[in-house]
């Protein structure tokens, strides 16, 4: 019986500036605080899945640099118990890191990405026959150098590596990337037909299939219940599940629409918005692995 979920794609190191407002190019904003953290899907929801106390194993995909970074991922990975196997190092990059702008005032993040060692992951690092994980996670599309390319058979390296996991009898699941970017509809359409669980949010939604997810600042939730309901007829297998500030909704194939909204935080409560779509993904991924319905999943 298969248990666990393996994760795979970005690891990075986040450093993140707090800062009291985005500035104007050539003006300044003022730093108040500044940490570094673990950033990047498959580290995100790994660690995620651990703080909220999983009792199956986990498992990582990924490639970091032999440098100081690489070695802060490896050993906060093994003092979580995650099975670091197919979590390998590299010489000729650098451990992927990104810059974190996030505004006190609203949690709102701005990134400064360097790719780095991630960019190297490819078809080649991925063994399926070493797991015996339950739930394959992949993320993020659009931010993976190599697994983005457009093979001569028109698949990408992460739809191969998508289509193979499900042949190994896994439940797949993919995130993509908010990249500014209008390469969404040639780099993620590929994968579609080979994953079980899409997580989206209302940005790269409406990049994807050019609906009009948000006007003036408000989610228009009916669209991205239609938009989302065309990515199932582009071939994804079972959920397609929108997050967005104002809470999250999902659809099947089976017509069922899900909405649940935001939980009431005090504001004071808030230290930042960096890598609320991962932990998103972490607990409803928890609740699909453990058999629970989508609504109590959301």
């Amino acid at each position: 019986m298969r248990k666990g979920i393996l994760a795979a794609g970005n690891w990075i190191i986040d450093q993140i500036k707090v800062i009291d407002t985005y500035p104007n190019q050539e003006t300044l904003a003022n730093i108040s605080e500044q940490f570094s953290s673990n950033g990047g899907c498959a580290y995100n929801v790994l660690k995620d899945l651990f703080m909220l106390g999983s009792d199956f194993p986990l498992e990582a995909i990924g490639v970091v640099g032999a440098d100081g970074n690489g070695d802060i991922i490896i050993d906060d990975c093994q003092r979580m118990g995650i099975n670091i196997t197919q979590l390998q190092k590299t010489s000729t990059a650098a451990t992927s890191y990104t810059d974190v702008m996030s505004v006190a005032s609203t949690g709102k993040r701005t990134f400064f990405h360097q790719r780095g060692a991630n960019a190297l992951l490819a078809k080649d690092h991925f063994d399926f026959s070493k797991s015996n994980s339950k739930i394959f996670h992949l993320g993020y599309l659009l931010l993976l150098n190599s697994l983005d390319k457009v093979e001569e058979n028109g698949l990408t390296g992460a739809a191969e590596v998508l289509q193979k996991a499900k042949e190994q009898g896994f439940i797949t699941a993919a995130d993509l990337v908010s990249e500014d970017s209008y390469r969404f509809k040639t780099v993620v359409p590929p994968s579609l037909p080979f994953i079980d669980y899409l997580f989206i949010n209302e940005f790269e939604l409406g990049r994807l299939t050019g609906a009009k997810t948000v006007v003036n600042h408000i989610i228009q939730v009916q669209n991205c219940f239609a938009a989302a309901e065309g990515l199932l007829e582009q071939g994804v297998c079972q959920w397609v599940i929108v997050h967005f500030p104002d809470g999250a909704l999902a659809v099947n194939k089976s017509g069922e629409r899900l909405y649940q909204g935001t939980v009431a935080i005090e504001a004071a409560q808030i230290i930042g918005a960096v890598g609320a779509g991962d932990a998103f993904a972490a607990g409803l991924l928890m609740g699909v692995h453990d058999g629970w319905e989508m609504k109590e999943s959301l």
